[in-house]
């Protein structure tokens, strides 16, 4: 380590006061401390008076003593960039943490703190991206260059869904994708590094973790680490970027500890006062700018299914499309459990879906909704104690609700079941017949865990057939 500028003078935890001798460095500027052999990367959160700032820890503070050398860094955290980086597994710190040799020297880096591009400089999008998914391709149509989030409670399948949509999304993209674990465990962080490798696309992705035991400074800064990257790409090589965020209510959760760590005031529900501004500076970035874009799929944990949580609405003010997981779905077996009637997307809109789509997509949400509105009915009395038309229209919904569940290829060793993947198309036409009636007499069996309609046909073929 060169001259130092600075020492420690406190240290509580990833939270340091370090006195510096010249002027004192900006706001968000990087600071190295030297602790014995190893150097830690922290960044400037206050200036206390002319000569002392406080800063927060990106890395472990354990041995850092009082009187520790500090050395300015004269910017902003940097981190490296560029085709060097695809198939890599990197920290918050753009330290490499897979079994392959280090970076090249010359590897470009970028500051992990970068302004949104201009109202003038982004251009809407409205090309769908298909994802094989019925119930997402259906009701949340994802746009190209659009923020798409996954929202629901713990255990209800926002990894696996996020996970599926990785798999079926980068096989068939001819862009970069760049994965981005906020407060990963380290299994979660394993399976995704082998599922990435046995499916042949790791070569075109970028992989950033900040794990549940490194500091919440780290955690903190992980989103922004893997969004420089994508802003490379987009901005510098003009190629699309698939931005994958799991999870980024902990990178929330990580802004929250450092404002208590900071001494902050908390706000409601003792979230961080600057809440809004942190969610804003990161999901402003993700846009589509010239001829490239940076596609955003975020899972979103909801603290005890309340949605209303503020970390909730902060988010999901920044998504076109929202994808509500339901935990009564997921009780039935009803996967994905996507919630027909809360998942919503801007692009579900006739002038740009077309008026089949949008028309069909109303439809479902309307009477899988009149269904929802019975069961209490049903559940007192029976669904016998229903007018006949009644009785009909609570059957088609079941079938819908169970065309619209499907095995998924990440699930595939626990289901036992092969994944299906779903043409847009194909999905619209199915659940059009299921509501004009065509399927009124088959067994709800048959339309469950299946790929298209003409599978189940298929099946309730068989069905029948064992039956005679």
């Amino acid at each position: 380590m060169s001259t130092a500028q600075g020492t420690v003078t406190a240290v509580r935890g990833p939270v340091l006061d370090i006195r510096i001798d010249a002027a004192l460095p900006a706001i968000r500027d990087a600071v190295e401390i030297e602790n014995g052999s190893a150097i830690v990367t922290a960044e400037v959160q206050a200036h206390l008076d002319p000569h002392h700032a406080r800063v927060i820890a990106l890395q472990s503070t354990q041995g850092i003593a009082r009187g520790a050398p500090v050395r300015l860094t004269g910017g902003p955290l940097s981190v490296p960039v560029g085709p060097a980086v695809l198939g890599r597994l990197l920290d918050v710190m753009g330290h490499t943490g897979d079994d392959q040799p280090p970076l090249p020297d010359d590897t470009p880096r970028r500051p992990i703190h970068h302004a949104a591009p201009s109202l003038a400089d982004q251009r809407g999008q409205t090309q769908i991206f298909s994802t094989g998914i019925k119930a997402l391709d259906l009701l949340a149509p994802l746009a190209r260059g659009g923020k798409a989030a996954m929202f629901g409670g713990a255990g209800v399948g926002k990894t696996v869904l996020v996970t599926e949509l990785i798999r079926s999304m980068v096989s068939g993209y001819d862009g970069i994708s760049v994965f981005a674990g906020v407060g990963e465990r380290s299994r979660e962080g394993h399976e995704m590094l082998n599922e990435m490798r046995d499916s042949g696309v790791l070569d075109r992705t970028v992989l950033v973790y900040g794990q549940m035991n490194e500091p919440p400074g780290a955690r903190w800064r992980v989103p922004l680490t893997a969004m420089s990257i994508a802003e490379h790409f987009r901005d510098e090589q003009g190629r699309d970027v698939l931005l994958l965020m799991d999870n980024v209510f902990r990178f929330v959760q990580a802004g929250a500890e450092v404002s208590g760590l900071l001494g902050r005031m908390p706000s409601r529900v003792g979230y961080q006062p600057t809440l809004e501004t942190e969610v804003a500076d990161l999901q402003e970035r993700i846009a589509s700018v010239g001829r490239a874009s940076v596609t955003a799929i975020q899972a979103v944990y909801v603290p005890a299914d309340d949605f209303t949580d503020p970390a909730v609405a902060a988010i999901s003010a920044h998504v076109d499309s929202t994808v509500v997981l339901s935990r009564q779905l997921a009780a039935e077996g009803i996967y994905p459990a996507i919630d027909p009637i809360a998942t919503t997307s801007v692009l579900l809109d006739k002038l740009v879906v077309g008026e089949d789509h949008a028309r069909i997509a109303g439809r479902v949400r309307e009477l899988i909704e009149h269904y929802q509105e019975l069961r209490d009915v049903i559940a007192l009395l029976g669904v016998e104690e229903l007018g006949r038309q009644e009785r009909l229209l609570v059957g088609r919904a079941r079938r819908l609700q169970r065309f619209l569940t499907q095995p998924f290829f990440v699930a595939a060793a626990f289901t036992g079941m092969e994944g299906r993947s779903v043409p847009l198309a194909d999905t619209v036409a199915g659940c059009a017949a299921i509501l004009a009636g065509d399927c009124d007499d088959w067994d709800e069996g048959s339309l469950y865990m299946i790929g298209t309609l003409d599978e189940a046909r298929a099946r309730e073929t068989r069905r029948r057939g064992a039956a005679a």
